[in-house]
């Protein structure tokens, strides 16, 4: 797997170091450092996206990964919404104890998709998790902010807080493995001490942790979606703690949305429909004319940041922009490469790796909140293969990143 730096690679595939850089700030590449701590990149993989973006790439890599057998290891799942990382967890061959979901539509996309799955439609402080048993607790757990009365950063300190929940499980089920997934921001929230307040709690809890940021368009998604991913390991387990290993492509939009399925989705009002059809694919607000960017944009055109997502146009070529909540939100445009309008709520579940037939129940707003808050299926899947490894104790250097305990220690310490 030859490196080069930024400059040989320019010379050798002619094209500018602008581009390379560009390309790999748009995550289309990789870069790590050298040991003189030079980018240096992949030359395979560069050769790969100028195959892909000169249309020569006819190998469509968008599949939803699943294992070949059942690892006959449990998982008990928390703030499970529509489903994304337990039917990924349940792809890698995990099989669920029970799913916690306080929201009712979401709930029912579960029961629906899944009847024989135990799922509890509650608030999660109103479930004992006592008399329980699972090998895996696994919660995408909304990050608040934290009360310090304690000053010790541990379990008690987190009362309140939907973590304190995840960590209370934990505490109860005593599993061998806990898994946290929250947003990338979530390791400077606070100025880093919500992360290692949980991490503290996690310890406390008698675990070994370690933290990492997946990026989920180098794990078989078509998205350029971050999370956050902690992992906790019982402390009487000798197993090293695994994170998945990024791959050296991505999977596109046009691949992504090949045959895509017919369905409901959201429309412009037909003074926004006259603006988004002038922003070519992979454009944006900065496309149109002055005028026409003054008057669509209001205030937001004099400020200094957060506009990029505005007037918002996704590429084919690319992973689709992280999905939200809402296609059609004016900070946070997500119009069709091609035609002028919302992604749809099949397109949407592409994106995040869900199959065609899994149904969402609910009205069409419902259904675009479940699947934008959704973790990627794939993803999930990766994470739960990750898992499966651990407790097989096996390790393959090839799928997989071992994380120092020594190296989150610092982390916490520079935090």
């Amino acid at each position: 797997m030859k490196k080069i730096t930024v400059h040989d690679a320019a010379q050798k595939l002619n094209v500018s170091t602008d581009t390379i850089r560009r390309w790999e700030k748009k995550g289309l590449i990789k870069a790590s450092r050298s040991d003189n701590n030079y980018r240096v990149f992949n030359l395979d993989e560069i050769d790969r996206l100028i195959k892909k973006l000169d249309g020569d790439d006819s190998n469509n890599r968008y599949k939803i990964h699943k294992a070949d057998n059942s690892s006959g290891y449990t998982v008990i799942d928390l703030f499970s919404g529509a489903g994304g990382t337990a039917l990924g967890l349940e792809n890698a061959g995990l099989e669920h104890k029970l799913l916690v979901e306080i929201d009712k539509n979401a709930a029912a996309t579960l029961r629906t998709n899944r009847p024989n799955w135990n799922v509890i439609e509650d608030d999660i402080a109103n479930v004992d998790f006592t008399e329980m048993s699972a090998d895996i607790v696994e919660g995408g757990f909304p990050c608040q902010s934290f009360s310090y009365a304690g000053k010790k950063g541990g379990f008690e300190d987190t009362r309140g807080t939907l973590f304190f929940e995840f960590a209370r499980c934990v505490k109860e089920v005593k599993p061998k493995i806990a898994i946290g997934e929250n947003v990338r921001g979530l390791h400077k929230h606070d100025n880093g001490r919500t992360l290692s307040t949980m991490i503290n709690t996690l310890e406390e809890l008698g675990y070994k942790v370690a933290y990492k940021i997946l990026r989920s368009q180098y794990l078989d998604v078509p998205q350029k979606r971050e999370r956050l991913i902690i992992i906790g390991v019982r402390n009487d387990l000798d197993t090293p703690i695994l994170f998945p290993k990024e791959k050296n492509y991505f999977v596109s939009l046009r691949e992504a949305l090949e045959n895509v399925p017919q369905s409901s989705g959201q429309s412009y009002p037909e003074k926004k429909y006259e603006i988004m059809k002038q922003i070519p694919p992979g454009g944006y607000w900065r496309d149109l004319p002055e005028e026409v960017q003054k008057e669509y944009m209001g205030k937001s055109y004099y400020h200094s940041g957060g506009k990029t997502g505005m007037a918002r146009r996704l590429s084919w070529d690319e992973p689709s922009l992280t999905l939200t909540t809402s296609p059609a939100q004016k900070q946070t445009e997500r119009c069709h490469p091609e035609e002028t309008r919302p992604l749809t709520v099949r397109e949407y579940a592409r994106i995040q790796t869900f199959p065609d037939e899994w149904v969402f129940e609910g009205s069409t707003t419902s259904q675009y909140k479940q699947i934008g808050n959704a973790v990627p299926v794939n993803l999930g899947y990766h994470i739960g293969q990750a898992a499966v490894s651990m407790l097989n104790k096996t390790y393959d250097k090839d799928k997989y990143v071992s994380m120092p305990i020594e190296f989150v220690e610092e982390q916490m310490a520079i935090l």
